[in-house]
């Protein structure tokens, strides 16, 4: 991404009032931050893709085995699958991120349409939810 496009998105990030206006620099670590989470995350679960079919490729059918080497895959299977959807969410999470900083979207509540704020997208830059939101979505 140019200079030049950071600098038209950080003109254009929503801005919660008392909060300063989004600066270049700020928005290129956004940027960077997301981008190093897609590349990561990529990596990570081309790994952990590879490890999962591995380990479906060993079978279940317990033939020949103890109960306890069929127990033990079964647990090492199961923490694979969900490690793997762990890191599928992030990757997902960080690739719309990036995508509603491309299209004007980012910063604004999913749920309200107010902006999020720059401390809560500072500390996690995939949030799509203001925090009275979130608040509110996790009472549910």
């Amino acid at each position: 991404m140019s200079q030049h496009d950071v600098k038209a998105i950080a003109a254009s990030l929503p801005v919660r009032d008392g909060d300063e206006p989004w600066t270049v620099e700020e928005v290129a670590e956004i940027i960077g931050d997301l981008q190093h989470d897609v590349d990561r995350m990529a990596r990570s679960l081309a790994k952990s893709d590879e490890d999962l079919a591995n380990l479906m490729q060993e079978g279940s059918d317990g033939a020949g085995k103890d109960t306890i080497d069929v127990g033990s895959s079964q647990f090492e299977r199961d923490q694979e699958m969900s490690l793997n959807q762990n890191a599928r969410a992030v990757y997902e999470q960080s690739r719309l991120a990036l995508a509603a900083l491309d299209d004007g979207s980012y910063g604004t509540c999913e749920v309200c349409g107010k902006p999020i704020g720059k401390a809560r997208l500072s500390a996690f830059p995939r949030a799509t939810m203001c925090v009275a939101c979130k608040q509110r979505e996790e009472r549910r």
